[in-house]
């Protein structure tokens, strides 16, 4: 006896839908590897600095990376606090006193905006950032690291530019640290 379309047609799809389905690996790969290569590509090194057109900074072979902190920017003419001008550079050198009163107290106003739950884990020790033109005054800097220390930011890094440590110029600075 000859079935009917309907009844092999039925029968069919009870066979196909009777076993266990399987899963396309091949895009939830495509998925997976697009995902790897977006994080590997977005977990580099970041910088955390972003460098002012008007200063030019030293150079350094250190390779420790600074944390964020509040930074101090020092151009040519103008001393910023987190990009707030708080005074110029020739009014900062004319002052006879070693701490910059104007840079004083906009540090301990940043100061008072910190949680006293956060400064007691820092120990009272602020971290700060002073980015200084490479020909910034060493008097200069001296006050601004005094104030820094006065306001209590004793944390205090330098923003320099890293560069490679060249292989024999790593032996001539270990040699000039031996000589007594």
């Amino acid at each position: 006896m000859s079935s009917s379309l309907r009844t092999r047609r039925m029968a069919r799809n009870h066979e196909r839908f009777s076993q266990t389905p399987k899963l396309n690996l091949v895009a939830l790969m495509d998925i997976f590897t697009i995902l790897v290569l977006f994080l590997m590509v977005n977990n580099g090194d970041v910088e955390v600095l972003q460098p002012d057109n008007a200063i030019t900074l030293p150079e350094s072979v250190s390779e420790q990376k600074p944390e964020l902190a509040l930074t101090i920017k020092v151009s040519a003419d103008d001393l910023l606090l987190e990009d707030r001008k708080i005074a110029s550079v020739s009014d900062a050198l004319s002052q006879p006193e070693t701490i910059l009163p104007s840079l004083a107290q906009e540090l301990r106003y940043q100061a008072s905006l910190i949680p006293t739950a956060e400064r007691a884990e820092e120990e009272n020790a602020l971290p700060i950032i002073i980015m200084g033109d490479q020909h910034m005054p060493y008097k200069l800097m001296k006050r601004i690291m005094a104030t820094c220390a006065d306001s209590d930011y004793r944390d205090i890094s330098l923003a320099v530019n890293s560069v490679p440590l060249d292989p024999s110029e790593q032996g001539q600075l270990v040699a000039a640290g031996d000589t007594p």
